[in-house]
């Protein structure tokens, strides 16, 4: 299926190559075992696009990294066509845009940029990432309370999409309890009061819950660990986490240990891709064929 916007680039029900090259990027830290690049690249080719991929790696600029309204500026001085956010810039690139997409407007967080006629315009696809992945990977999965771990950019879009698939509560915990109950409040403005609470006390919120979801980094190459003590990890309840790189945390493999279902952050990765990927194009994309994509890395640590 192609957009409206891509129905002008496509003769006798085949798409052609765009006139000029699409370049994007990603920004982040520490993000050079992404299998972001590959999965874009590779869904260009199929679609006829000259489409390049490239990483906006603030760990690799130098001891003295430039700010990041200079890396924006940096983007758009030299002709990118926008670039996917990732940690830690997710909320810090939201004072730099013109514009925000409603959705990226009610979770205060962006992780993809459209540069466009001058202008910088928000998005989040995280959070139907996210979404479709637990649809997909935890059907049936009892959800009457869950626990969240990180209120940050990445939890709040998780903690949308977790509200929007039929949680019953949402118990938000983070190390900063301010931003717990900043999120907690945000999120009770728009599914109600009822529905989401932020917690301090980890244990007991752990014992009541049917699933955990990790939303924080720790468990990243760079943050090593694990969000949670395993010992809280009981069988009967599920547990997922939004981290690709490892595809296989600490965390998961916990919990696989102790019997719990699990659900990794492979699923979440590629769906937000699928969705940045229209953004930058105006096609929709073959998300099986950028699911084949990722999957092909084998063992490396993806994005």
């Amino acid at each position: 299926m192609v957009s409206a916007a891509a129905s002008a680039v496509m003769t006798e029900g085949k798409a052609v190559a765009d006139s000029r090259p699409i370049l994007v990027g990603l920004l982040g830290r520490g993000i050079q075992q992404s299998r972001t690049p590959a999965m874009h690249e590779a869904e260009g080719r199929a679609n006829g696009i000259a489409y390049i991929y490239r990483l906006l790696d603030a760990d690799r600029m130098g001891v003295m990294p430039p700010r990041l309204s200079e890396v924006v500026d940096f983007a758009e001085y030299f002709g990118f066509d926008g670039f996917n956010v990732t940690f830690p810039y997710k909320q810090e690139i939201i004072p730099l845009l013109d514009e925000l997409s409603d959705a990226a407007q009610a979770i205060g967080s962006v992780n993809t940029v459209v540069l466009r006629g001058g202008r910088r315009v928000g998005h989040n696809t995280d959070m139907w990432g996210f979404k479709e992945s637990f649809r997909l990977g935890m059907t049936l999965a009892p959800r009457n309370r869950v626990l969240m771990l990180g209120a940050g950019g990445a939890g709040s879009a998780v903690g949308h999409a977790l509200l929007e698939s039929g949680i019953g509560r949402l118990m938000i915990g983070d190390i900063d309890t301010a931003r717990a109950t900043a999120l907690a409040d945000r999120l009770s403005s728009r599914f109600g009061a009822d529905k989401v609470e932020a917690v301090t006390d980890i244990v007991e919120a752990s014992q009541a819950a049917d699933g955990i979801v990790n939303a924080s980094p720790v468990g990243m190459d760079k943050l090593p660990g694990m969000p949670i003590d395993s010992a809280l990890l009981r069988r009967g309840c599920w547990v997922a986490d939004i981290i690709y790189f490892p595809l296989e945390t600490q965390l998961l493999a916990e919990a696989r240990r102790r019997g719990c279902r699990t659900l990794s952050g492979e699923g979440m990765a590629i769906f937000q891709a699928v969705r940045a990927f229209e953004l930058f194009t105006g096609t929709a994309p073959d998300a099986d064929r950028m699911k084949a994509v990722f999957s092909a890395f084998g063992g490396a640590p993806p994005e």
